[in-house]
């Protein structure tokens, strides 16, 4: 039997990789996420990472999400993730606390075992002991959220209860979807996946439709799924000034992904889009090219960011105006109506995809 979904969530998500100082990609990261809100975004990821400025530009998540939220209202805040062996779990879950309250529970906790293998080291860590050292403080996390005590009679201040609902983990394999599914935390796939050599040409859809199955049937009975899926999406008014930056955001980033582990087929410009999974175009363009990603299907959560491509902050924001004008609305999404109005209708073209679970 199939079930349906509730109506999806609409995100942006942002790695802070704008071509500026560390100071100036705040503010324009933060510019963003308010435009955002104001298009009617549903939720605001901003990615954590340590010492590589061409990686990421955010060491301190919780700092910045705090000034963003004194900047908005009501779009929920979101780790995209916190690399939690990296970090006290104490300290992860007293920040995660405060910040709740501050931002007046608009906290969406997305962690993970991830991150460059030489911050590990800076740390005191070996990247091979993540897996481990992540169980242990993520229990540590959940327990402080409980209310249980945290190593002798000390218990989180302040409590922070309603955030176990706010859990997210992050992965890259069924492994994975079954530690998050069995926890009843979030399910976050990635906006692209290494392909074996023995399958290139592989769709994103196939390598995450076994993560979604191992979480779906990890979930406790009962327990609703929340599903992200980050997509990489530029959308432009012209197709040739989107293709333009797609050529110099892809190129500038190859040699990393056959470092990470990508099997590059090609150096043209199409095959860099497909290999890194990315839609791109006028919103007809990337509206045919999301339609074909059947795990878009299956999402609570759909959250749109620019990387690879990294144009300019003026695209980024007329992006999102397209995304919720002409994109969002074609995959069923709606913004939310302020209090005593209706929502706005769909596209005049009728064109809607239904969402299932299956």
């Amino acid at each position: 039997m199939t079930v349906r979904t509730k109506a999806k969530r609409l995100g942006f998500f942002t790695r802070l990789l704008d071509e500026a100082s560390a100071g100036e990609r705040y503010r324009l990261a933060t510019e963003q996420i308010v435009h955002a809100e104001k298009h009617g975004f549903d939720t605001a990821w901003v990615a954590q990472h340590h010492f590589h400025e061409e990686e990421g530009g955010l060491p301190a998540p919780f700092v910045f999400l705090a000034q963003a939220a004194a900047r908005t209202s009501a779009i929920r805040l979101g780790t995209g993730i916190v690399t939690l062996p990296l970090e006290n779990p104490v300290r992860v879950a007293e920040d995660a606390a405060v910040f709740d309250l501050l931002s007046g529970g608009r906290l969406e906790l997305g962690v993970g075992s991830g991150g460059t293998p030489s911050a590990f080291a800076a740390f005191g860590h070996d990247s091979a002991d993540r897996a481990a050292i992540f169980d242990r403080h993520m229990k540590v996390v959940r327990d402080a959220f409980a209310g249980r005590p945290l190593g002798s009679a000390d218990i989180l201040y302040p409590a922070a209860p309603q955030l176990l609902d706010r859990i997210w983990q992050a992965t890259f394999s069924a492994g994975g979807a079954i530690r998050a599914g069995k926890a009843g935390d979030g399910l976050m796939l990635s906006r692209t996946q290494p392909r074996t050599r023995e399958a290139p040409h592989a769709s994103l859809a196939d390598l995450q439709r076994p993560i979604v199955d191992a979480y779906l049937a990890a979930l406790p009975e009962g327990r609703e799924p929340r599903i992200l899926g980050s997509r990489t999406l530029f959308v432009a008014d012209d197709r040739d000034e989107a293709m333009r930056f797609a050529d110099i955001g892809l190129r500038r980033i190859v040699d990393h992904f056959i470092a990470a582990g990508h099997v590059v087929s090609g150096q043209s410009l199409a095959e860099l889009i497909a290999t890194f999974d990315v839609h791109i175009g006028t919103p007809d363009d990337v509206i045919a090219s999301l339609s074909a990603d059947r795990t878009l299907q299956r999402v609570t959560d759909l959250v749109f960011q620019v990387h690879s491509v990294d144009p300019p902050h003026a695209y980024i924001l007329r992006s999102l105006e397209l995304i919720a004008e002409k994109v969002a609305p074609a995959f069923g999404w709606l913004p939310q109506a302020p209090e005593g109005q209706s929502a706005a209708p769909l596209r005049a073209d009728g064109k809607k995809i239904r969402f299932e679970r299956g």
